[in-house]
């Protein structure tokens, strides 16, 4: 037990070291390192890249294999610029200041919404920069709750909560947090989810760039059963780093009269395709690392079988 505390003390501190040493960079020279680190992941070591080409190609079947090399460096830099700009925000971005970096866009809508008594759910997916989009609504005053899974190393887990918490976000544990989440429900509070990852063989089966997808049952069916609205939203960056545009992308009530998303397949579909569609837009700020579409039900194991 001691010998993995120390393990985990001494990584924490070389992470410290590399954020401090990110923070001292100019955003220019961050850019060209996450360029340069791209290439390096991408082109030379290659990490996941068959599970990335394999899902751009389903994703995108008329892009030809040089575009979508193309589009995985692009990812690449994007994630490297994620983990440069998280690295900035508390110290750049404030109540007085966020305007020079974050607009609004279709954002009257979801404040009444944040406003009111009823509970919302924000749905997201692994798309631009969704960590500062969580961080900028505390900023504008809508402090959410986010589930989000517990990092096996205590001194990361409590490090990363504390970027989270900053401007007053609630991290609720994947594990064993649904009293939490209904908690926040029952007092009219705000719910963001990540809704873009495998969900298993037992989850809820939908169509996500036209292959089936498995995706949490929970989600939709929170909203049904606590009488939230939906919205989905997402951070994507703009020209340059630290600047994002914060959407409201679509929002829906499933329990308004004549509602066409009633159930939860309804739902969950409905969420999903409106996940696509930002993706489509900034495909590569979207993490295609996901093993997304694995399909391990039975029947499609006999099928392959006989």
């Amino acid at each position: 037990m001691w010998r993995q505390r120390i393990v985990d003390f001494l990584v924490y501190v070389v992470v410290r070291i590399l954020i401090c040493t990110v923070q001292a960079m100019r955003l220019e020279t961050g850019q060209r390192l996450a360029r340069t680190l791209a290439w390096l992941f991408c082109d030379v070591v290659k990490i996941r890249r068959q599970v990335v080409d394999d899902n751009l190609a389903h994703a995108f079947p008329g892009m030809s294999p040089a575009e979508r090399l193309h589009l995985t460096r692009r990812m690449w830099e994007h994630l490297f610029l994620l983990v440069l700009e998280v690295a900035h925000t508390p110290r750049k971005i404030h109540e007085t200041n966020w305007r020079d970096y974050v607009r609004l866009t279709n954002a009257p809508q979801l404040v009444r919404c944040l406003l009111d008594d009823r509970p919302t759910l924000v749905v997201a997916a692994h798309l631009g920069n969704f960590e500062v989009g969580g961080y900028v609504l505390g900023i504008l005053g809508f402090p959410t709750s986010t589930v989000a899974r517990t990092l096996d190393n205590p001194y990361l887990d409590r490090f990363v909560e504390q970027f989270r918490g900053g401007t007053g976000q609630r991290i609720i544990p994947k594990n064993g947090g649904y009293d939490q989440i209904v908690e926040v429900l029952a007092r009219g509070g705000t719910m963001t989810f990540l809704a873009d990852q495998y969900a298993g063989a037992k989850g809820c089966w939908v169509q996500f760039f036209g292959r089936p997808a498995s995706a949490h049952k929970a989600i939709a069916l929170l909203s049904l059963d606590n009488d939230a609205r939906m919205a989905v939203a997402m951070s994507r960056r703009l020209d340059r780093p630290m600047q994002f545009e914060l959407i409201n992308f679509a929002m829906t009530d499933p329990h308004e009269v004549g509602s066409s998303v009633g159930t939860i397949r309804e739902l969950t579909q409905w969420y999903t395709t409106r996940l696509e569609e930002m993706i489509r837009l900034e495909p590569h700020q979207y993490w295609w690392l996901h093993r997304r579409w694995k399909d391990t039900r039975p029947k499609r194991r006999e099928q392959k079988a006989a």
